[in-house]
């Protein structure tokens, strides 16, 4: 039963009714739009507009610039800073997307996500020269609710995964260049204006990170493998303090599994330090070999 969110920010108060009422104002206001040369009513049958509006959607859903241009950003803040060594894209490549050397020579490997109620979430593969690997949701659409997708991402699709593909990744941040912004305010900021840092130009929120299981879980050999703590990855812990987020804020994500008959089930705890925000039922990932 949940007893606090998981995460800190949720869906803007009335975004729906705004995003209804503008889409509702550019549908009727379509047809004076461009020079097609159509009549009201040629336009109404011709599906112009429609087809319009999936090519936009196909456009944005593949364009990856805006999501490389937030973490190419960040990335550089944190080189400047001193804080990495280098980092690179690797997108073109590799299943992963980005390779960052740290100080002491450890490679953490990031890949870059959207939303993470979609499908996308579910394909990943940790890099054999990964020291560290970390998953980056950036969530380019607005009216998407945080907690929904916090929920989903982490329980439904990334401990699933974590514990039939026996793939480990050791952190989730969930980050993007609409937090803080009018469509979707961050409480942090709200609360304490002084917690905003300067990225790309533009004033953003500390980050959201999710520790997770240090090794992977196993129903018959470890049922329940402890969170990493945020020290222990350099990375995260890197990019805590270079957009403050105390110890504290840096959530424990526990996977316990146990056998149910023949099915592996998995059952995920979100913590803050000794306070428990979340827990789930006990889920079925899969039939045991």
């Amino acid at each position: 039963m949940a007893k606090y969110p998981i995460i800190p920010c949720a869906a803007a108060d009335g975004w729906k009714e705004i995003v209804a009422a503008y889409a509702e104002a550019l549908q009727a206001a379509a047809h004076g739009v461009g020079g097609h040369g159509m009549t009201p009513e040629q336009f109404a049958e011709s599906g112009l507009f429609d087809s319009a509006v999936e090519r936009l959607r196909g456009q944005r859903s593949a364009s990856m610039s805006v999501k490389k241009a937030f973490i190419g950003n960040v990335l550089d803040v944190l080189k400047q800073q001193g804080r990495i060594t280098s980092w690179q894209f690797a997108g073109a490549a590799d299943r992963h997307d980005y390779e960052v050397k740290l100080p002491n020579d450890r490679i953490c490997c990031i890949e870059a996500k959207g939303c993470l109620d979609g499908n996308n979430t579910n394909i990943f593969q940790r890099p054999a020269n990964a020291d560290e690997f970390v998953i980056w949701s950036l969530c380019q659409n607005p009216g998407a609710d945080p907690r929904h997708n916090a929920w989903s991402g982490i329980h439904t699709r990334l401990s699933a995964e974590i514990v039939s593909r026996r793939e480990r990744v050791d952190g989730l941040i969930i980050w993007d260049m609409l937090c803080g912004t009018s469509a979707r305010p961050c409480p942090k900021l709200v609360s304490d204006p002084t917690r905003g840092s300067v990225v790309g130009g533009k004033t953003v929120p500390p980050p959201c990170i999710y520790l997770f299981p240090r090794s992977v879980p196993d129903a018959r050999n470890n049922p329940a493998p402890r969170p990493w703590a945020l020290a222990d990855v350099q990375f995260l812990n890197i990019l805590a303090q270079a957009f403050p987020v105390p110890s504290n804020e840096a959530i424990s994500v526990e996977i316990e599994v146990r056998m149910d008959g023949v099915n592996v089930q998995r059952l995920t705890r979100y913590k803050s330090g000794n306070v428990m925000l979340h827990e789930s039922n006990w889920t079925t990932v899969r039939r045991a070999n």
